[in-house]
């Protein structure tokens, strides 16, 4: 891999070393750290004058070496500030990282992309939104970004995968760190298929304070952010507040107005954030041609007559059993039997409160490439 450092190569271990020294003591203060290596001009050097201004001690040879032998058990590399193949957006940040650890081709930093960002307990109607989307836009050839979170952004992950395109994954923690456990198989998936990428130390927890550093690395690498489903206090509003600081093109997703969990996403678009219901809204904001895509669902004629009203209304709106028994004016053990039918076809989910929701129909994934 051109451009970084491996540790798993005897001949660059001093080297990695020295970077990670540095981003031992910049990656909480990346824009010291930047101002080092520039004055510097070499890791060792800006690593020891940034010890020398903020006053903060140096990890020691021991650390630096279980870092570097984290960093080559998890199969990743670094990628130096000043080195090839550094994105040239997170670059011009005036807070660049010094260094960047990454597992995965960094190739697909350079495509264009978009960061599909919300709650992590988003609705089940959220979650299959964002599937769709990311489908859709990765179908289309964009990348798709977002922070391996539970709720919108693993959902945006496996939909871009689904579509057999490439994810970006930018993590709060150290790059050897499952978290949330849950989803280390898909951190695996997206090394294999894009990349996974964070600028903190091999071995750092997945702290509150490391997610706003996070963030601004996911509006960095977007031509767009999109926030999906959000409340008042989410943390992708803070992506988004990043975004708008570094002039990248700010979208949500609109949701009902009496609901705490489209409430911040809702107030994006009030204060002027473009409108997206399908992934063509997106790419007519990045000025790209629209597409076809799976976000227009189409009835499925296999399905019983019942079964396919039945979908018909939950795509209006959720519905418990009841209300939708009530709405077809159909008994309630008939639609039962429908329901259970759109189930095991994967067509609808369950909210939390027991209502359902209708989702698409499970899209074809391309061949791995």
């Amino acid at each position: 891999m051109a451009g970084s450092r491996d540790p798993r190569d005897p001949r660059q271990r001093g080297c990695v070393l020295a970077w990670l020294a540095l981003q031992d003591l910049g990656a909480l203060r990346p824009r010291e750290a930047a101002r080092a290596l520039a004055a510097a001009r070499e890791p060792r050097a800006a690593a020891a004058a940034l010890a020398r201004t903020s006053g903060a001690s140096p990890a020691p040879a021991a650390e630096l070496e279980a870092r570097a032998e984290r960093l080559a058990a998890a199969g990743a590399r670094l990628l130096p500030l000043d080195f090839p193949g550094y994105p040239p957006r997170v670059r011009r940040l005036a807070d660049p990282p010094p260094v960047l650890c990454l597992r995965g081709e960094p190739a697909a930093l350079a495509r264009p992309a978009v960061a599909l960002v919300g709650a992590r307990r988003a609705s089940a109607a959220g979650r299959e939104l964002a599937r769709r989307l990311a489908h859709d836009l990765a179908a289309g050839g964009l990348a798709v970004i977002s922070g391996l979170a539970r709720g919108i952004d693993g959902a945006a992950h496996r939909g871009a995968l689904e579509a057999g395109g490439v994810s970006l994954a930018v993590l709060g923690c150290g790059i050897d760190v499952a978290y949330p456990r849950e989803h280390a198989g898909l951190a695996s998936e997206l090394a294999e298929r894009g990349v996974v990428l964070t600028e903190l130390p091999p071995g750092a927890p997945p702290l509150p304070h490391h997610f706003p550093l996070r963030n601004r690395l996911i509006s960095a690498l977007a031509s767009a952010v999109v926030v999906v489903e959000a409340r008042e206090r989410s943390g992708s509003l803070i992506t988004a507040e990043h975004a708008a600081e570094q002039g990248v093109d700010v979208l949500a997703v609109p949701g009902p107005v009496l609901s705490d969990s489209h409430l911040g996403s809702n107030r994006l678009l009030r204060d002027g954030a473009g409108v997206v219901l399908e992934a063509n809204d997106v790419r007519l904001a990045l000025g790209l041609a629209p597409l076809a895509t799976a976000l227009a669902a189409e009835c499925d004629e296999s399905l019983p007559t019942l079964a396919r009203q039945g979908l018909a209304a939950l795509r209006e709106e959720p519905r418990s059993p009841d209300e939708l028994a009530r709405h077809l004016g159909r008994p309630v053990h008939e639609v039962g039997a429908a329901i259970v039918q759109l189930e095991l076809a994967g067509r609808i989910a369950r909210e939390p409160d027991g209502r359902l929701v209708a989702q698409a129909s499970a899209p074809r994934s391309r061949p791995r490439r």
